[in-house]
């Protein structure tokens, strides 16, 4: 079955690591004809942009995509989304701490299935810090009894889904929350979920938006918490 996936980047302020992802890219395209990369420019403050220009100009698997101002994660994600033309669309990470080649992966299961419209597909990280590790499975804990559906490492990437099941989306987060939300509209819709392991390895260059420090978790911890007890108002 000859099916295109469009896979979002977003980037802020990644220019040290566009060599490295796009050359990841640039393999990738080798190995696999139906794949669009829609790299974001989302409201970087430092030489992404410059950075795009001078390396994805003329490639033609790369759609490049900018926003102006930072609005969040999820914001560029969706800008990304809304440009792509692949029948199947997902996002992962710019730091390369997954490899962009886990997509093809998830490809597969497409591939491979007769009812690709009822499939939604996402990695399941190994390799974490410890720390890491179990602050996602607290994590995964809380929003499991909450939201009274298995949810568990709830931000793995990629993300995999059919372009049929973006068009239902309703007014999604602009923050990290935007994988919650995917993740449990698909398991609340009764799509068939996939998981699959990738390994998390190391950024090479700059820090996390989000994992930081105690106070970065902390403020993410309560953007999540804010907005999965929504996401459970409205269940009822």
């Amino acid at each position: 079955m000859i099916i295109k996936l469009s896979l979002v980047i977003p980037c802020y302020n990644e220019s040290k690591n566009l060599p490295l992802l796009l050359n990841r890219c640039k393999e990738i395209a080798e190995r696999e004809d139906n794949i669009e990369f829609v790299i974001v420019d989302n409201g970087s403050t430092d030489d992404t942009s410059l950075v795009l220009d001078e390396l994805a100009l003329d490639l033609d698997y790369i759609t490049r995509v900018k926003v102006e101002t930072n609005q969040g994660y999820g914001h560029g994600i969706l800008a990304g989304l809304r440009q792509a033309t692949g029948e199947l669309l997902g996002w992962s990470h710019a730091d390369m701490q997954t490899d962009l080649a886990d997509a093809l992966k998830g490809l597969d299961l497409f591939r491979n299935t007769i009812e690709p419209e009822q499939l939604f597909v996402k990695g399941k990280r190994h390799g974490r810090p410890i720390a890491d590790t179990f602050f996602t499975m607290g994590m995964s804990i809380f929003e499991t009894f909450l939201l009274r559906r298995l949810m568990w490492d709830i931000n793995a990437q990629p993300t995999i889904f059919h372009r049929k099941f973006f068009l239902i989306w309703d007014s999604p987060p602009n923050d990290f929350s935007l994988d919650l939300y995917a993740y449990f509209l698909a398991k609340k819709t009764k799509l068939v979920i996939k998981r699959f392991p990738v390994l998390f390895g190391k950024r090479a260059y700059g820090v996390s938006n989000w994992n930081i420090n105690f106070a970065s978790k902390y403020r993410f911890i309560k953007r999540t918490l804010v907005y999965s007890f929504s996401l459970h108002r409205k269940m009822k």
